[in-house]
């Protein structure tokens, strides 16, 4: 089987070497410079796409433009600040290879990062006080019938999978991507954003972390997961300041 991971990047970065890797700039289709690409990369603007919506769907629209026009046979998405790595080291020279790659699909034919542990907070609360809460309340009507008491178990679980980072064999990325894009192209119909900011316009790219694990609860979907590392360096006081502060003001809802 063939695979690509696919490297979503918004601006110039150092990018892997190792072939498995596509470095692939999102929200390029708003670039007024066409050839600003380095050699090696792809804009998500070819083919059936959908770049002109990154500034709400984010690495999303790296996710639609594989699903829609890669060939490969197992397709990733990675971030350029944060990819998969067996040693949990930092690194281009650490990050997950072809032959490690091959040995977990023997596995499993889902791949996803170690979930993020919330602890004092449950998904439903952790959103809420992050973002404005209609969205995420609107999508469980969205999803449909079969799908809710997945939502509900998931959202009141205190860990969940982030970051849009997954590998999918091909079979597995057309069922799960076939369901998430038609709801999140519903809920842009649904939802006014005219008073949100421009981090909360980021808002399906954001709704869409939290589909994936509704998903796979739902489906009764295996998966295998691995470590992921930052490859920038992260101000973990700041963040957990942060968090708290949302905890005890209730964020931008007020709850």
């Amino acid at each position: 089987m063939t695979a690509k991971i696919y490297v979503a990047s918004h601006k110039i970065y150092p990018m892997p070497k190792d072939p498995l890797y596509q470095p692939i700039w999102v929200g390029h289709a708003g670039s007024k410079n066409p050839l600003d690409m380095p050699a090696g990369w792809i804009g998500d603007d070819t083919g059936d796409n959908i770049s002109d919506k990154n500034s709400s769907f984010n690495e999303l629209t790296a996710l639609y433009w594989a699903w829609k026009n890669s060939d490969a046979d197992v397709i990733g998405l990675v971030h350029y600040r944060r990819y998969f790595s067996m040693n949990h080291k930092k690194g281009l020279t650490n990050i997950l290879t072809q032959a490690q790659l091959d040995t977990l699909l023997k596995q499993d034919q889902i791949i996803l990062p170690k979930q993020r542990h919330y602890y004092i907070e449950t998904n439903y609360s952790h959103y809420i006080h992050a973002h404005h809460a209609q969205p995420i309340d609107l999508v469980r009507t969205l999803i449909g019938k079969d799908f809710q008491a997945s939502y509900d178990k998931i959202m009141q679980r205190r860990s969940q999978h982030l970051f849009n980072m997954m590998i999918m064999s091909r079979q597995e990325l057309n069922e799960y991507a076939g369901w998430l894009f038609p709801i999140l192209f519903q809920l842009e119909k649904e939802i006014d954003r005219s008073d949100y900011d421009a981090y909360e316009k980021r808002v399906f790219g954001f709704v869409g972390e939290r589909l994936l694990d509704i998903f796979l609860d739902a489906k009764g979907k295996s998966f295998t997961e691995i470590p992921f590392v930052f490859e920038e360096k992260q101000d973990w006081i700041k963040k957990g300041g942060l968090f708290l502060a949302r905890k005890v003001t209730g964020g931008r809802n007020g709850k």
